[in-house]
């Protein structure tokens, strides 16, 4: 069986299949053995659990996964690696290969993982969360400053708000950029999201509350006071709010007090 995670196995695999790695998908793969197995057994994954891998690539986590999981679905989304792929899980009768856009696919889990590009992230996490069939848990290798803004006290980005709005989130682990193919010019992190039962915040239409986030986000380099008085709301002191504040020092309860001071 080949393993993409050795980094000669790796470079003839994609030679035989006439691969050109794509930038604009961040397309790193993982050519280290230690830390691709350390990736699959963060996931938890038990025979009880299917596993939806959010872009498969050459099946390099995807294999390792099949050995812990009762079923994986391995999602990817560039064509063109579909044959790698399936050469690498042929002999993993547990895998299904679905090609397509993670965003625009009504697929699920009991666990996602996968390596995440930069510009999926938030995305993801919405589509992922944002909707009552949630995972129990992500385990996900993403930018290492995206891990660290995701495991942040206060809410310093869309993204982080609606992680935290539904997941606890931690890092078990860094990954140095070297550790991929081509290597990418910053080093990763694998966090893993344990999905809350309940959110942790309660509004009555969460498109709406995070909207309302991302809406102020945009003035994130202003005071929190200017930004929400040209919604026309000035009773920031009345929650104890410093209106001086930037949205990024936000917490969620404050979060969630704004929102419906603001909605009101």
């Amino acid at each position: 069986m080949t393993d993409p995670a050795d980094p000669q196995q790796l470079a003839a695999l994609l030679r035989r299949h006439r691969i050109t790695l794509k930038h604009r998908l961040g397309q790193n793969f993982l050519i280290d053995p230690a830390m691709r197995d350390a990736a699959a057994d963060a996931a938890a994954a038990t025979r009880e659990d299917l596993v939806l891998e959010v872009g498969a690539g050459v099946g390099t986590l995807t294999i390792a996964l099949a050995q812990r999981a009762r079923r994986v679905v391995g999602v990817e989304l560039d064509r063109d690696l579909l044959a790698a792929l399936r050469e690498v899980t042929r002999d993993s009768a547990n895998v299904d290969i679905v090609e397509g856009d993670i965003l625009r696919l009504d697929v699920s889990g009991d666990i996602v993982a996968g390596n995440i590009p930069y510009n999926l992230t938030g995305a993801l996490i919405r589509k992922l969360l944002d909707r009552p069939s949630r995972p129990r848990r992500l385990s996900l290798v993403v930018q290492k400053e995206v891990a660290e803004r995701w495991t942040a006290p206060t809410g310093a980005s869309l993204a982080t708000v609606a992680v935290q709005v539904f997941a606890e989130a931690r890092i078990l682990f860094t990954i140095p950029a070297s550790s991929f193919e081509p290597a990418p010019k910053v080093d990763s992190a694998l966090v893993v999201l344990e999905v809350r039962p309940i959110p942790a915040v309660e509004v009555d239409d969460f498109d709406a509350f995070f909207r309302f986030v991302e809406e102020t986000f945009q003035f994130r380099r202003k005071q929190l006071g200017g930004v929400l008085a040209r919604r026309g709301f000035r009773g920031l002191a009345d929650l104890g709010i410093d209106p001086a504040r930037r949205p990024q020092t936000l917490s969620l309860p404050e979060w969630e007090a704004i929102y419906r001071a603001v909605k009101s």
